[in-house]
């Protein structure tokens, strides 16, 4: 049976938030910004033809996207020990840009902390400890292997609508510590993502002071992260293994990348 054939019954959950005028966007990037350029009738074709287009601004660190290895440094470095200063342009990077990374299609895990906590939603400033992946492993009768694409619900995806909280400036949010980061290295995952915009737990009023998941996972082990998901409707699935498919634009040195994300599900 050919591979079409054989998905042809497969259902897909789109991972992915909408991008709409006044979403939620962390403060170290700008905001998404979307106009209409030319509207219907604003130019008609001799046959009654008429076209529409846009123009879209935004960060590639808006809405749902992915990391680049190159996004974040530690003491100058790059993963691998790559010299940042060197690495970097107006043209954007040199070395490991969004542009060198390969499309995604690997086992995906979903670990639902809050189904294991019993709650509806972590609350801001909630870790997310080893104990807790471990938990929901079990829980969900799966264990996370190398080149998985493991998923990480905070239930944050919730607060979409309401933006100062979901930016988290102020009360903090949800999100894996320095050791559950590790917790994923040691297993050589192919890719990690979570709800929130920096992926990290975010103390009330401290902001990203530091940024020790994005250290462990992109500089020290080569990781990517994807943050912004929405895990909602795949929490509700009752599934936790699933067909994980995410492709990067191919923005020649990009930092990162807006990306949309799904979970095939046969």
């Amino acid at each position: 049976m050919a591979l079409w054939d054989d998905m042809a019954g497969a259902k897909v959950i789109d991972l992915a938030h909408t991008y709409e005028r006044g979403m939620p966007v962390s403060p170290n990037h700008p905001a998404y910004q979307y106009s209409m350029m030319r509207r219907h009738g604003d130019m008609v074709r001799s046959d009654g033809g008429s076209a529409a287009n846009e123009i879209i601004v935004l960060g590639g660190h808006v809405g749902t996207h992915i990391d680049a290895l190159g996004h974040v440094s530690h003491d100058g470095k790059l993963h691998g020990g790559v010299d940042a200063d060197s690495s970097q342009t107006n043209n954007g990077l040199t070395t490991h840009g969004i542009d060198s990374m390969e499309p995604i299609i690997c086992r995906g895990v979903l670990l639902d902390i809050p189904a294991v906590r019993n709650v509806a939603v972590l609350d801001g400033g909630d870790e997310v400890t080893v104990a807790d992946l471990e938990a929901a492993e079990q829980r969900a009768g799966v264990t996370v292997g190398k080149g998985d694409a493991v998923l990480i619900r905070t239930g944050w995806a919730t607060h979409w609508n309401q933006v100062e909280k979901f930016r988290g400036q102020v009360d903090g949010a949800p999100g894996p510590g320095e050791a559950a980061a590790q917790w994923l290295a040691d297993r050589e995952v192919r890719v990690t993502g979570a709800e929130t915009i920096a992926y990290e737990v975010i103390h009330p009023g401290r902001g990203h002071a530091t940024l020790p998941g994005h250290r462990v996972l992109l500089v020290e082990s080569g990781i990517p992260i994807i943050e912004v998901l929405d895990l909602t409707a795949l929490a509700s699935s009752g599934t936790a293994e699933f067909l994980f498919v995410a492709s990067p634009l191919k923005i020649k040195g990009g930092t990162g990348s807006p990306v949309r994300p799904i979970a095939v599900i046969a």
